[in-house]
């Protein structure tokens, strides 16, 4: 139900209770810092505004009439409650800005993010401060999207080709995906590579269903082989992206892979980079969040801050 209008502000009672403890105008206004002047012209609002008679002058002060003891032990439980509130609400406040909930896909959380946190902390140390405390949950990009659009992360990071509808974003870093077999694959031998067609018809090592680097992926082969091109079915479907590498590195079958999670098996000649004509595999990798066009004052905005200084690497 609404309140009416003769529902007094907050600071209006406020006055009425210093007026009660200290039975005069002019100790009233030292206690709330305001002139005598100034507190008998808003007592007199006050009494305008509820339509009752609270207090009269007295040859010792001020005295609070029947009305206004009444109303003076309301103003003094609906003050307790309000500062109980803002007390909460600082609180709520200084918990988003030290500690914040973030939902990351699995190529940032586990190639990037590590590198970020570690970062912040470090630099919050040498500036005096408290460190962001971040509780991450790894998963894939469709349940980031999810897990932000309901609230139940303040901020995530997607992988997929695109800002996903109803929640702002922003681009933090760039990734490439490389097709990746073992030494002795057949793909491996030939320095031109294989073109869109001849990966989108091989079964490969993949990610599940709603992850950004299969959707990434998908996408781009359309692009090349137009709309209606279905990639064949999976040789293995994983959870994981290090499943996926360790199924690669068993002779599961070709990947294609974030090269952040394959940049030392590349290096040592576990695996082979194995180049796709045509298909553009660079990508964005995405910050997430609800609301405004600039990220939520705290923890969120800090983080990313930081994270705008760091090296890109891709």
């Amino acid at each position: 139900m609404a309140l009416s209008a003769r529902m007094p502000e907050l600071a209006s009672l406020e006055i009425l209770l210093a007026v009660a403890r200290t039975g005069s105008l002019s100790a009233a206004g030292r206690d709330v810092g305001l002139t005598q002047q100034a507190v008998s012209a808003r007592m007199a609002s006050l009494e305008a505004q509820t339509g009752v008679r609270l207090a009269v002058r007295t040859t010792r002060g001020a005295e609070l009439t029947p009305a206004g003891v009444v109303v003076a032990q309301w103003a003094d439980r609906l003050l307790g409650v309000a500062q109980e509130v803002d007390a909460g609400l600082a609180s709520l406040r200084e918990d988003t800005r030290s500690r914040i909930r973030v939902s990351a896909s699995l190529t940032v959380a586990e190639q990037l993010l590590p590198s970020w946190l570690v970062s912040v902390q470090a630099d919050a140390r040498r500036r005096g401060v408290t460190p962001i405390q971040v509780v991450l949950e790894a998963t894939n990009s469709e349940h980031v999207i999810a897990q932000v659009s309901a609230g139940h992360a303040d901020l995530g990071f997607i992988e997929g080709p695109k800002s996903p509808p109803g929640l702002r974003s922003r681009v933090v870093a760039h990734d490439e995906l490389v097709l990746v077999v073992p030494p002795e694959h057949r793909w491996a031998r030939r320095p031109a590579g294989v073109d869109a067609a001849e990966l989108c018809e091989t079964p490969l090592v993949t990610r599940e269903v709603g992850s950004g680097t299969r959707e990434f992926l998908d996408a781009a082969l359309r692009r090349v082989l137009g709309a209606a091109a279905r990639p064949a079915p999976a040789a293995l479907e994983l959870s994981t992206t290090a499943a996926v590498r360790a199924a690669v590195l068993a002779g599961a079958g070709p990947a294609v892979i974030s090269r952040l999670a394959v940049t030392d098996d590349l290096r040592a000649g576990r695996l082979r980079h194995v180049p796709v004509a045509g298909l553009a595999l660079r990508r964005d990798l995405r910050a997430v969040w609800t609301g405004g066009r600039v990220p939520p004052a705290g923890g969120v905005r800090d983080l990313l801050a930081h994270i705008g200084t760091r090296p890109d690497p891709g």
